[in-house]
């Protein structure tokens, strides 16, 4: 055998195991206990045989309805808002570009109900804009339904704006310099050349912010209330039905573990592949 094969032989000799110290052992093996006991208990007291006749009763599907529309506008407002600024903190250099990333992503910390009174005071009927959207155009956002699309918008967003302009740093801005060089303008090189290259970066987002979205409670049930058919999404009706109908609640809370295992298995490319 020649040294370089057996050279590539030990590069490709599967690696011994590592044993892990008992000292990290017994927390992680806790910590996993931490996170998964209550998803299996969710599961174990779910009401199996009456979970049809939960999920198709008449305040159920309401709740699912909203919250799947709302979670979609609220998702497609994002990513006509959330593109551009992603392509503006990752393609320009500009005064000030760090302190608009931190901005951008202040409501990933923010608790959700600070940022639902911040709405409020912002575009409430009283609020800094929303008093001239209400005397120049008569629109109200605080307790609609295009309230609950507004605080869905407002902590979903900065998922995709972050999933993009990650995204866009990876890709190679040489694509663009070359459609430009050719006569294409800016917009059109985004258009044709940017937006192909980053469309899987484009999806993650879209799904993260939708799953956001989806399970957003503090912010909405602050800026637009908890009004069945019109605002109470399914977050909000768990809460409401864990006072009176805990199997309800249970059943609500089974629906929102299996989007979320959606989400995960939709990004497992993304998250759960070892490099």
């Amino acid at each position: 055998m020649t040294r370089s094969a057996e050279t590539l032989k030990r590069r490709t000799r599967r690696p011994r195991p590592r044993l892990v110290p008992l000292p990290l052992l017994l927390p992680a093996l806790l910590g996993l206990a931490f996170l998964v006991v209550p998803l299996i208990a969710l599961l174990v007291r779910t009401p199996w045989s009456t979970l049809p006749d939960q999920l198709t009763s008449p305040e159920v599907w309401d709740a699912l309805r909203l919250s799947l529309f709302c979670a979609t506008a609220a998702t497609a407002l994002s990513l006509f808002l959330g593109v551009p600024l992603a392509w503006l903190l990752a393609r320009t250099d500009f005064p000030g570009r760090g302190l608009v990333r931190a901005l951008v992503t202040l409501p990933l910390v923010l608790p959700p109900v600070v940022g639902g009174v911040a709405l409020l005071l912002a575009l409430g009927r009283n609020g800094v804009v929303g008093q001239w959207l209400d005397s120049w155009f008569g629109v109200t956002l605080p307790f609609t339904t295009a309230g609950v699309v507004v605080a869905e918008t407002f902590v979903a967003m900065p998922f995709l704006v972050i999933s993009v302009e990650g995204t866009l740093r990876a890709a190679d801005p040489r694509y663009e310099e070359a459609a430009t060089t050719l006569g294409a303008s800016r917009f059109t090189a985004f258009r044709r050349v940017t937006l192909p290259l980053i469309a899987p970066g484009i999806a993650a987002g879209a799904v993260l912010a939708w799953a956001r979205a989806l399970g957003e409670f503090g912010a909405t049930i602050t800026f637009a209330g908890n009004f069945p058919g019109r605002t109470q999404t399914m977050p909000l009706s768990v809460y409401l039905a864990l006072q009176s109908d805990p199997a309800a609640a249970i059943a609500l809370s089974l629906v929102l573990l299996a989007v979320s295992i959606t989400v995960l298995a939709a990004l497992r490319d993304r998250w759960m592949t070892t490099p």
